[in-house]
């Protein structure tokens, strides 16, 4: 086994502990101590692949955006309004399927409903990272509208507000199923739009 691929299973090792840490501390109760042991290393062993928990953190959030990335860029397709629906469709199916990376993403956890950011090194890459997985989905709003940014900035809304009122359970005061609701919103906002 080469130098690189010990060093890459180390690091995955590493990723693949810091996810279910950071699933059951959230990022402030996440300590390196604590990720070094599930991942069965030395805190300090950790630093051999990481400078810091936040950087363990971006890690783990800038590839769950390059997987969103595929899978919007996947979906919107065909013209503007119907791969602005697929797109956004995509963004919340997305999340759906893996709720863990939507707290990971709004740096949610365990007491910590507002995020604070990784750092002034590390919070603009990952939020053009963000924005770049969103792209095809501006793309296609700016097809048939004067604002795209505002369009995009609704459906995402709509998307990760549903999305977290569907895993704290509270849509079932309403009967009411998310990706139904994600489609009516949508569908009123492309009827909004001439």
């Amino acid at each position: 086994m080469s130098i690189s691929t010990k060093r890459e299973q180390g690091r995955e090792r590493i990723l693949d502990a810091a996810r279910t840490i950071f699933a059951e501390a959230g990022l402030e109760g996440a300590s390196l101590r604590a990720i070094a042991a599930r991942a069965g290393y030395t805190p300090a062993a950790l630093y051999f692949h990481f400078d810091s928990r936040e950087a363990i953190y971006a890690a783990l959030l800038q590839a769950s955006l390059l997987e969103l990335r595929a899978d919007v860029g996947a979906a919107a397709q065909g013209g503007p309004r119907q791969a602005f629906r697929a797109g956004a469709l995509a963004l919340f199916d997305f999340y759906a399927a893996r709720p863990q990376d939507l707290a990971l993403g709004l740096y949610l956890g365990p007491g910590s409903p507002a995020p604070r950011g990784l750092g002034a090194e590390i919070d603009p890459e990952l939020n053009a990272a963000l924005i770049d997985a969103l792209a095809p989905i501006r793309t296609a709003a700016a097809g048939f509208c004067d604002d795209p940014d505002a369009l995009l900035a609704q459906a995402f809304a709509q998307a990760v507000g549903l999305l977290v009122l569907a895993e704290t359970r509270r849509l079932r005061l309403f009967s009411q199923a998310a990706r139904g609701l994600m489609e009516a919103m949508l569908a009123a906002l492309l009827e909004a739009r001439p």
